[in-house]
């Protein structure tokens, strides 16, 4: 069964003026906004994409900078190992590529920070060429609409994109349009706990509702652990005090952050290991410079 007309009818009337979506926007910015977006909602990512491509409007610009000031720039997006990532590629792009996002996905894929999906994305909607794009939103879309069930259960590259590949129109434009299209509908109506049936452009075609929807009986995905009290906030906290300082802090300067030692230590020490903070007791703790 081929989706991909009325999905793409449906997206070009009903899609949302975001700013990546903007005829002629940047490479650079797509790549970005593909890595601000990972596990972070639309509305908080816009505006630091703004701010972000005003301060380093290039790859050179930023890598110009040090991982330091991506990280502080990061401000609460959260998963800040992702501000690394970003002004390491960066470098990677201003060193390897003379500056200019690379368009081929084998080029992308070896950039840090760039998987499967973040490479494809890249190459489709900043270079246009024909890849089949799958994000959660796509893999929920084909899984009910096309296999018949409610969830896709545990992410598989190959078969994802095999999966979407079905689908995908041959001509690169419509392929382009297509793949955003499935993201969109899977964003704002085929979501995972309110679909909205009465609004979607395939809801006569989906195997899932003609089959009275059915639950979702095969293999879970890992649930994420609460945030609140977690290790990922105490780093959260410990690199706020960090990102206002403008001198490296004692550890005894971090004890606000969390009040129970053992587990700010263990915040402390893990965000060493990554690399998002540099130091000792001895020197003190700030955020990289370099």
């Amino acid at each position: 069964m081929k989706i991909a007309g009325r999905v793409a009818d449906w997206f070009v009337a009903n899609q949302r003026a975001l700013p990546w979506r903007a005829p002629g926007y940047p490479a650079w910015g797509i790549l970005v906004s593909e890595i601000m977006l990972q596990q972070t909602p639309v509305a908080r990512v816009i505006p630091r994409l703004e701010e972000w491509l005003r301060r380093w409007p290039t790859p050179a610009a930023l890598a110009a900078a040090t991982p330091g000031d991506a990280v502080r720039a990061w401000e609460r997006l959260g998963y800040p190992r992702r501000a690394l990532s970003l002004h390491a590629a960066a470098v990677a792009i201003t060193e390897r590529h003379d500056g200019v996002v690379p368009e081929d996905v084998a080029d992308l894929l070896v950039l840090p920070g760039v998987g499967h999906y973040t490479a494809r994305a890249v190459a489709a909607f900043a270079y246009g060429h024909r890849h089949p794009v799958v994000d959660t939103n796509v893999r929920r879309v084909l899984a009910r609409a096309i296999d018949g069930v409610a969830d896709p259960g545990p992410p598989s590259t190959s078969r994802d994109l095999a999966a979407m590949e079905r689908q995908l129109p041959e001509a690169p434009e419509h392929a382009r349009v297509f793949n955003a299209a499935v993201m969109e509908l899977g964003a704002v109506v085929c979501t995972a706990r309110a679909p909205r049936c009465e609004a979607c452009p395939i809801a006569d075609l989906c195997a899932w509702r003609a089959a009275g929807y059915p639950e979702y009986d095969g293999a879970r995905r890992a649930v994420q652990k609460k945030y609140e009290g977690s290790d990922r906030q105490v780093r959260g906290l410990i690199l706020g005090i960090l990102r206002d300082s403008t001198s490296p802090l004692r550890a005894s300067d971090l004890e606000s952050a969390w009040p129970e030692p053992l587990q700010r230590s263990r915040a402390l020490d893990g965000l060493l290991v990554d690399g998002l903070v540099v130091g000792d007791p001895v020197a003190g703790y700030a955020l990289p410079s370099g």
